[in-house]
């Protein structure tokens, strides 16, 4: 009854019972008490002379209410999994290519970081915003529980694939539901992401050529990691399909010129493109990257004091929770979204900047430094020129962190139509080449229908 959701279900099942705990077993009581959420006892209370029945059996007493008793309690006990152990989700876009495909389907852990108590509690189970097949919103934004997170065992790593609520997905970024309309979005509600965390609070990140830099040294990747950049190759002839593929391990991440005999590539690792330059055919690599310097608008924090683009970014420090930065009319488009809302109205603080001149005031105050009140993070794909990451849009604060991806139980190739039989029952984290676990997983599934098969066999043949 205190878990918020589960509660949702559990309200309803204590009215039907507590009726039939004084002899109300008809449809009709059963209806009423649904339809008034419980108000219907209030007229069996004062207006009906009712008997409660000492001992009564839980079972139900129809084929029917046996049914939805079962999925009652299925439906309990896969949104507590849900909520609060381990969710499922897939991955839509090739930001971390190589490392996550699309179409992997993935367990991702709530408790590894700690589990997040919803924060709207009037929800539809087991869903995200949308309830499937009518398209509507499946929660209210109100009312809003605190943001509270149950005790992790570990804190986010560098390097660490982190699936979260993208920040910015707001009223004024997103357009929901196919209607026209825009919709605000509670920090629970907002559509997940999973990248790559590259940089942790207190670090100073710059991005060079597309490689990331923390605290000036080389962010050192897993060597499952597999970083992807835009590359033209100019050619003397066609490459053979084929040879692409087996290999050059290079799939449908490019597009060929016939009339310049150019081969655009839209993402290629180094590990390929060390493999390809080699083949005779091959006349010039061009990298696809901006000049450092060259402002890119589109990209965070979208001012043109700061010069950045999507290969040239930074230096740019990540806040830490107790950490205080000075702030400048120069400083304050790194952390005004920060303060105004992630720090203050999304957890229900009233925090309103705004400049006289090259003062800045907080609530009309002078601010010139800030103590930060959360951690923040940096996320950013593998797949440097196909990804939006934190470089469009920032910081991401703790508390839109949903969990890290542990396991691929299932892996789709949408383009040949075909399962990836050697990524299913494979670990997301590790070293080394993934190993499937699938066999073992089919073993003891045997092993455990023998077993009960056995027991069932004993127990019919005692006397």
């Amino acid at each position: 009854m205190f878990v918020p959701i589960v509660n949702l279900i559990m309200f309803p099942v204590v009215w039907v019972e507590t009726l039939r705990t004084f002899g109300r077993n008809s449809t009709a009581d059963t209806v009423l008490v649904l339809i008034t959420c419980g108000l219907y006892i209030y007229y069996i209370n004062y207006t009906q002379k009712v008997t409660k029945i000492e001992n009564r059996s839980l079972k139900p007493r129809t084929a029917a209410g046996e049914w939805v008793s079962s999925i009652l309690f299925a439906v309990v006990a896969a949104t507590i999994v849900h909520t609060y152990v381990m969710q499922p989700f897939t991955i839509p876009t090739s930001s971390l290519e190589k490392t996550l495909l699309v179409g992997d389907f993935l367990f991702v852990s709530k408790f590894h970081y700690g589990a997040r108590v919803p924060m709207t509690p009037i929800a539809f189970p087991m869903v995200h915003d949308t309830i499937p097949f009518i398209h509507t919103k499946s929660y209210l934004p109100n009312p809003q529980i605190p943001y509270l997170r149950l005790p992790g065992f570990q804190k986010i790593k560098r390097n660490d694939i982190v699936v979260f609520n993208w920040p910015v997905d707001t009223v004024n970024a997103f357009q929901q539901y196919g209607d026209g309309k825009y919709y605000y979005k509670p920090i629970d509600k907002k559509s997940n992401y999973v990248k790559r965390c590259v940089g942790l609070p207190g670090d100073s990140l710059s991005v060079r050529g597309g490689y990331v830099y923390i605290n000036g040294q080389k962010n050192q990747l897993p060597d499952r990691a597999r970083l992807q950049f835009r590359y033209a190759l100019r050619t003397n002839g066609q490459i053979s399909p084929q040879l692409l593929v087996n290999r050059y391990d290079i799939t449908d991440s490019y597009e060929y010129d016939s009339k310049n005999s150019i081969y655009y590539f839209r993402a290629i690792s180094d590990e390929s493109l060390d493999k390809i330059k080699n083949n005779p055919s091959v006349l010039e690599i061009i990298p696809l990257k901006s000049d450092e310097g060259q402002w890119d608008g589109s990209i965070f924090p979208n001012n043109n004091a700061f010069p950045w683009n999507n290969d040239y970014f930074g230096p740019l420090y990540i806040p830490q929770k107790g950490a205080t930065v000075s702030i400048t009319a120069k400083t304050l488009p790194l952390y005004k979204r920060l303060i105004e809302v992630y720090e203050g109205s999304e957890i229900g603080i009233d925090n309103k900047i705004t400049q006289n001149g090259t003062d800045v005031l907080l609530n009309g105050n002078p601010l010139t430094q800030y103590t930060f009140k959360m951690d923040y993070y940096w996320m950013m794909g593998d797949n440097r020129n196909n990804s939006e990451d934190a470089r469009t849009w920032g910081f991401v604060p703790f508390n839109h962190v949903v969990g890290k991806p542990v396991f691929i139980w299932m892996s789709w190739d949408g383009i040949n139509n075909k399962v990836r039989w050697d990524r299913v029952f494979t670990t997301v984290g590790g070293s080394g080449k993934a190993v499937s676990y699938l066999t073992y997983f089919i073993v003891l599934v045997i092993a455990y229908f023998v077993f009960d098969f056995i027991r069932k066999r004993k127990k019919s043949a005692k006397p």
